[in-house]
Protein backbone atom coordinates (compact mmCIF):
# COMPACT_ATOMS: atom_id res chain seq x y z
CA UNK A 1 0.00 0.00 0.00
CA UNK A 2 1.18 3.59 -0.85
CA UNK A 3 0.73 6.09 2.11
CA UNK A 4 0.39 9.60 0.89
CA UNK A 5 0.20 12.30 2.78
CA UNK A 6 -2.33 15.37 2.30
CA UNK A 7 -4.45 15.54 -1.21
CA UNK A 8 -1.80 12.83 -2.79
CA UNK A 9 1.51 14.57 -1.90
CA UNK A 10 4.12 12.53 0.58
CA UNK A 11 6.04 13.91 2.79
CA UNK A 12 9.68 12.56 3.44
CA UNK A 13 9.81 9.67 5.64
CA UNK A 14 13.37 8.41 7.24
CA UNK A 15 11.53 6.06 9.14
CA UNK A 16 10.01 3.90 6.36
CA UNK A 17 13.21 4.22 4.44
CA UNK A 18 14.78 2.82 7.46
CA UNK A 19 12.54 0.26 7.97
CA UNK A 20 12.32 -1.02 4.42
CA UNK A 21 16.32 -1.18 4.50
CA UNK A 22 16.41 -3.14 7.60
CA UNK A 23 14.60 -5.84 5.91
CA UNK A 24 16.92 -6.20 3.30
CA UNK A 25 19.98 -8.81 4.35
CA UNK A 26 21.96 -8.22 1.31
CA UNK A 27 22.54 -4.43 2.45
CA UNK A 28 23.59 -5.29 5.66
CA UNK A 29 25.82 -7.26 4.72
CA UNK A 30 27.03 -4.49 2.60
CA UNK A 31 27.05 -2.08 5.88
CA UNK A 32 24.49 0.11 4.49
CA UNK A 33 23.26 2.87 6.17
CA UNK A 34 21.05 6.30 5.82
CA UNK A 35 21.64 9.49 6.77
CA UNK A 36 19.90 12.93 5.84
CA UNK A 37 21.54 15.94 4.70
CA UNK A 38 20.69 19.16 3.06
CA UNK A 39 20.92 17.52 -0.35
CA UNK A 40 18.48 14.78 0.79
CA UNK A 41 18.70 11.67 1.81
CA UNK A 42 22.17 9.79 1.52
CA UNK A 43 23.71 6.01 1.91
CA UNK A 44 27.00 5.17 2.99
CA UNK A 45 28.89 2.06 2.64
CA UNK A 46 31.87 1.73 5.15
CA UNK A 47 35.44 0.93 3.45
CA UNK A 48 35.49 -2.80 3.24
CA UNK A 49 38.53 -5.01 1.86
CA UNK A 50 35.97 -7.74 1.28
CA UNK A 51 34.16 -6.24 -1.64
CA UNK A 52 36.58 -5.50 -3.89
CA UNK A 53 36.40 -7.65 -7.05
CA UNK A 54 39.70 -7.09 -8.65
CA UNK A 55 42.73 -6.84 -6.62
CA UNK A 56 45.75 -6.03 -8.85
CA UNK A 57 43.63 -2.57 -9.15
CA UNK A 58 42.09 -2.91 -6.42
CA UNK A 59 38.65 -1.90 -7.28
CA UNK A 60 34.92 -2.41 -5.84
CA UNK A 61 32.95 -5.82 -7.62
CA UNK A 62 31.06 -4.28 -10.03
CA UNK A 63 27.83 -6.18 -8.92
CA UNK A 64 28.67 -4.53 -5.53
CA UNK A 65 28.50 -1.19 -7.09
CA UNK A 66 25.05 -2.47 -8.79
CA UNK A 67 23.35 -3.41 -5.62
CA UNK A 68 24.31 0.07 -3.88
CA UNK A 69 22.88 2.37 -7.28
CA UNK A 70 20.11 -0.23 -6.90
CA UNK A 71 19.32 0.10 -3.13
CA UNK A 72 20.47 3.88 -2.98
CA UNK A 73 17.43 4.48 -5.60
CA UNK A 74 14.42 2.54 -3.76
CA UNK A 75 15.20 3.68 -0.51
CA UNK A 76 15.08 7.16 -2.24
CA UNK A 77 12.00 6.06 -4.04
CA UNK A 78 10.57 5.09 -0.43
CA UNK A 79 11.47 8.26 1.50
CA UNK A 80 10.38 11.03 -1.09
CA UNK A 81 7.15 8.98 -1.40
CA UNK A 82 6.47 7.81 1.97
CA UNK A 83 5.82 4.16 0.41
CA UNK A 84 5.31 1.42 3.04
CA UNK A 85 6.49 -1.18 0.54
CA UNK A 86 9.39 -1.46 -1.47
CA UNK A 87 9.22 -0.60 -5.10
CA UNK A 88 10.61 -3.51 -7.68
CA UNK A 89 13.47 -2.61 -10.04
CA UNK A 90 12.36 -3.46 -13.77
CA UNK A 91 15.19 -1.84 -15.63
CA UNK A 92 18.52 -0.68 -14.36
CA UNK A 93 21.76 1.04 -16.88
CA UNK A 94 25.08 1.23 -15.36
CA UNK A 95 27.69 3.91 -16.58
CA UNK A 96 30.89 2.73 -14.63
CA UNK A 97 33.10 5.78 -14.57
CA UNK A 98 36.17 4.99 -12.22
CA UNK A 99 37.04 2.50 -10.53
CA UNK A 100 35.88 2.08 -6.92
CA UNK A 101 38.25 2.08 -4.22
CA UNK A 102 38.21 -0.17 -0.12
CA UNK A 103 37.37 3.94 1.08
CA UNK A 104 33.78 4.90 2.57
CA UNK A 105 30.97 4.77 -0.51
CA UNK A 106 27.99 7.13 -1.00
CA UNK A 107 25.30 7.43 -2.40
CA UNK A 108 22.48 10.10 -3.52
CA UNK A 109 19.25 9.26 -6.15
CA UNK A 110 17.09 11.69 -7.66
CA UNK A 111 13.48 10.89 -8.87
CA UNK A 112 13.38 12.14 -12.52
CA UNK A 113 9.78 11.18 -13.44
CA UNK A 114 6.93 9.34 -10.94
CA UNK A 115 3.84 8.32 -12.64
CA UNK A 116 0.91 6.15 -10.81
CA UNK A 117 2.68 3.02 -11.39
CA UNK A 118 6.44 3.47 -12.50
CA UNK A 119 9.44 5.74 -11.55
CA UNK A 120 12.67 6.91 -12.91
CA UNK A 121 15.62 7.05 -10.90
CA UNK A 122 18.95 8.47 -11.63
CA UNK A 123 21.82 7.64 -8.86
CA UNK A 124 25.38 8.21 -8.49
CA UNK A 125 27.71 6.85 -6.13
CA UNK A 126 31.35 8.73 -5.27
CA UNK A 127 33.74 8.36 -2.65
CA UNK A 128 35.71 11.47 -2.00
CA UNK A 129 34.46 14.02 -3.89
CA UNK A 130 30.52 14.23 -5.23
CA UNK A 131 31.47 15.82 -8.24
CA UNK A 132 34.01 13.00 -9.07
CA UNK A 133 31.29 9.65 -9.48
CA UNK A 134 32.29 6.03 -9.36
CA UNK A 135 29.30 4.69 -11.02
CA UNK A 136 25.94 6.52 -12.74
CA UNK A 137 22.94 4.64 -12.59
CA UNK A 138 19.55 5.23 -14.74
CA UNK A 139 16.97 3.04 -13.07
CA UNK A 140 13.45 2.19 -13.70
CA UNK A 141 11.17 1.16 -10.49
CA UNK A 142 7.14 -0.29 -10.24
CA UNK A 143 5.67 1.29 -7.22
CA UNK A 144 3.92 -1.60 -5.28
CA UNK A 145 0.15 -2.03 -5.83
CA UNK A 146 -2.24 -0.20 -3.16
Amino acid sequence: MIKLAQAGRSAPSVALAQEQLNKMPYAAFLGVSLRVGPDGLETLTPDRADLIGNTNLPALHGGVVGSLLDITGMLTLVFLKALDRSPRLVDMDIDYLRSGQALPTHGRAEIVRAGRRMANVRARLWQDDPERPIAIGRLQFLFPKS
